[in-house]
């Protein structure tokens, strides 16, 4: 009865622990101008001046309009565009996962 237990508390030690790692791994949004972009990686800076850079996949293809329902490629992104990036951080990197074409 007592290994019962004891197991039961380890169990329930182990899915608080799964769920509070898996609710960390939430996307960030980052709005701004384009200041740099080539295949890898994409820089914006926003209405305070700060800029971030951002890393992207050899096969990114995550860019929409704002109202989702336009797709661009990548060599529709240039500097001066108002844009969202949708990323998350691992690492201390930051990884693109959506591009969102902002109306300027």
């Amino acid at each position: 009865m007592r290994s019962i237990a004891i197991l039961t508390r380890a169990f329930i030690c182990a899915t608080v622990a799964i769920a509070v790692t898996s609710s960390q791994a939430s996307a960030d949004t980052y709005t701004g101008h384009v200041t740099h972009v080539s295949t890898g990686n994409i820089k914006v800076k926003d209405a305070n001046g700060k800029e971030l850079s951002f890393l992207l996949a050899p096969s990114f293809d995550q860019i929409f309009s704002s109202d989702g329902k336009t797709t661009y490629q990548m060599k529709d992104i240039n500097s001066g565009r108002h844009v969202k990036i949708v990323y998350h951080q691992q690492l201390g990197i930051r990884y693109a996962d959506k591009i969102i074409f902002l109306k300027p």
